[in-house]
């Protein structure tokens, strides 16, 4: 059997205490034993019948005739008016009672005062002839009170439900973060809704599966062509004569052109509850949302990468209209247009320097993509490294440092000019790592001395004048002194000489004398230079 349809029902009933999927069933309603248990024990039930019948409201009523106004499901609420006089006949009660059937009333509750004593005899025998519950109101419970008991217990059970969906909503965006985004949502799914589910794809294949049983691709081969050959918001209903696959739908999952991406096919033993399907269709929007991604979706940065790797001298050396073309791309894919400049950023784990994104790297990068409103972004041995179009305010800089984070963040830069720029920030990488702070390109002194930071300058002094720090204090203090000062006066043995109050003989002689330590020759440049450097960190 199968058919079209835009819906569906909500399943059966079962009484406290409710598992969450029991309380997801019984969505917005409770059952007419539930609600009396909840009641004064002053009531008195003087006929049960249907206990499990689902209790839409609570309605007060003095008329003749109440059906017009009410649902089925009602439990009415009369002290007894409409049977006084003519109306407290056999034939009068048993009208009255009769209507009350034809309407689904599922309880009458007869109030003692101010018209009855009791509960007449003929009301009761009719109540049990047409199966509707008779319950006696003593004149110590106003009806006011039973109808805020009825509200409260609605308000409680629909609380749970919401809860329930939003612990559900959680977990579905999580599946989504996942490495494996497809089968944690179906994974997810079938966890929360009573069903098998089967994600297939535009060509018919089957992307992932889950649940107990799930219905064969083949099996599904007619629900899936009459499901790909509409259009619009739609679904398709089908049964199998197998276990669990009693009620089996299917959702399209369509791009925001209406073209058909696949489909989501569920399968169950029962209709699904109202909650159930809420839960169903956040489930297909996620999975449209990544079908989206994988198709149609993010078109800007998988052209733009086409185009760089099939034609690397786009942004350099090609023509204007690649020129144009390339950079209109680029702009999309930082959010921005396309005269606005952008800048390199990279970041590093100074909480946990070995940091690999083994654990989860699609979480990794859309936590970047989002932080940097962009979707170049990149995960490096390193750590990461983006390309945004904003300026990285302190709001960002503080978001990312709470996580563990350092950022060197680049100057503003032209298309042409990122390689450029993308050296800049690495040279300052270590840097960011060794003094546990952000930098920023354009406010950083640009010097040896600035670039190397001080824990490679530290290991490079001790590198390079290793032999003068092993010597007595006394000793390796006035070689230090005597060196320092003469790489500052450019090897001017006068200038060295009145500088430290030393005679101009005293100066070579210390000169020599360290020099020999060093093994180093006090004429080359390149020896000057390293000595130079290593001091400053000393």
């Amino acid at each position: 059997m199968a058919a079209s349809t835009d819906g569906g029902t909500s399943g059966r009933v079962r009484s406290l205490p409710l598992s969450t999927e029991e309380v997801e069933s019984r969505f917005r309603s409770v059952t007419l034993s539930q609600f009396l248990a909840e009641l004064p024990h002053e009531l008195k039930i003087l006929h049960a019948a249907d206990l499990d019948a689902r209790l839409r409201w609570v309605e007060p009523s003095e008329l003749a005739d109440p059906t017009p106004y009410l649902m089925d499901g009602e439990f009415v609420l009369t002290a007894g008016l409409p049977l006084m006089d003519d109306g407290g006949t056999a034939d009068a009660v048993e009208a009255y009672v009769a209507r009350l059937a034809v309407a689904r009333v599922c309880a009458l509750g007869f109030g003692l005062t101010p018209y009855h004593d009791a509960v007449p005899p003929a009301l009761a025998a009719s109540c049990r002839r047409h199966g509707i519950t008779l319950v006696e109101v003593p004149p110590s419970v106003p009806f006011a009170a039973i109808g805020l008991q009825f509200a409260q217990l609605l308000e409680s059970d629909s609380a749970k439900v919401f809860r329930s969906l939003a612990e559900t909503n959680r977990l579905l965006m999580r599946s989504v973060l996942s490495p494996r985004p497809d089968q944690e949502v179906l994974a997810t799914l079938v966890q929360r809704v009573p069903c098998w589910a089967v994600l297939v794809g535009a060509d018919g294949k089957v992307r992932a599966r889950a649940g107990t049983r799930p219905a064969d691709v083949v099996l599904l081969g007619p629900l899936l062509e009459r499901l790909f050959q509409g259009s619009g918001p739609r679904i398709e209903l089908d049964r199998y004569p197998a276990e669990g696959s009693e009620f089996v739908v299917g959702h399209p999952l369509r791009s925001n052109r209406d073209v058909n991406l696949g489909a989501l096919v569920i399968g169950s033993a029962e209709r699904l509850s109202p909650a159930h399907n809420n839960i169903v269709s956040a489930a297909v929007g996620l999975l449209e949302l990544l079908s989206r991604q994988r198709t149609s979706g993010s078109l800007a940065p998988s052209q733009l990468a086409t185009a760089l790797l099939l034609h690397p001298e786009t942004l350099a050396a090609g023509t204007s209209r690649q020129i144009t073309a390339a950079k209109d791309l680029l702009a999309q894919s930082l959010s921005s247009s396309r005269s606005a400049p952008m800048r390199v950023v990279q970041g590093v784990n100074v909480d946990a320097p070995q940091w690999r994104s083994t654990d989860s790297p699609v979480r990794e990068l859309l936590q970047w993509r989002r932080i940097f409103d962009t979707k170049l972004v990149e995960i490096t041995d390193y750590g990461f490294a983006a390309v945004t179009r904003l300026k990285v305010d302190e709001a960002a800089v503080a978001e990312v440092e709470r996580l563990g984070w350092r950022l060197v963040v680049g100057d503003p830069v032209e298309p042409n000019d990122l390689p450029a720029a993308y050296q800049r920030v690495g040279s300052l990488r270590a840097r960011a790592r060794a003094t546990s702070e952000t930098l920023r390109v354009d406010s950083v002194t640009w010097s040896v001395t600035g670039l190397l930071g001080r824990e490679a300058g530290t290991m490079l002094a001790g590198q390079v004048l290793a032999p003068l720090l092993e010597l007595e204090p006394e000793r390796r203090d006035v070689l230090l002194e005597v060196l320092r000062g003469w790489l500052t006066h450019n090897g001017s043995w006068d200038a060295t000489a009145k500088a430290l109050s030393l005679h101009r003989n005293s100066v070579r002689r210390h000169i020599g004398a360290a020099f020999e330590l060093l093994e180093r020759d006090p004429n080359d440049p390149q020896s000057r230079a390293d000595l130079w450097i290593a001091l400053q960190y000393l």
